[in-house]
């Protein structure tokens, strides 16, 4: 798997997951302190974002890293 198509299968689970929750790109963004076009642009692939970010993510969504890598 490409780096491109990586970043797009977490995104996609972050996605999931935070659907799954019932939250907005808007709320979940303000929940993790990330502005929602960044989270956007995780969600798409479209951005490599460090590992706490990711881990900051997890844990506002009360999930574990390696349920998104």
């Amino acid at each position: 798997m490409g780096n491109g198509e990586y970043l797009k299968a977490m995104g996609e689970r972050i996605r999931a997951a935070r659907q799954a929750k019932g939250y907005t790109l808007r709320q979940f963004g303000k929940m993790c302190s990330l502005d929602f076009g960044t989270l956007s642009r995780i969600e798409n692939g479209q951005f490599n974002s460090y590992l706490l970010t990711i881990k900051n993510i997890a844990d506002v969504l009360k999930m574990d890293v390696k349920d998104f890598i």
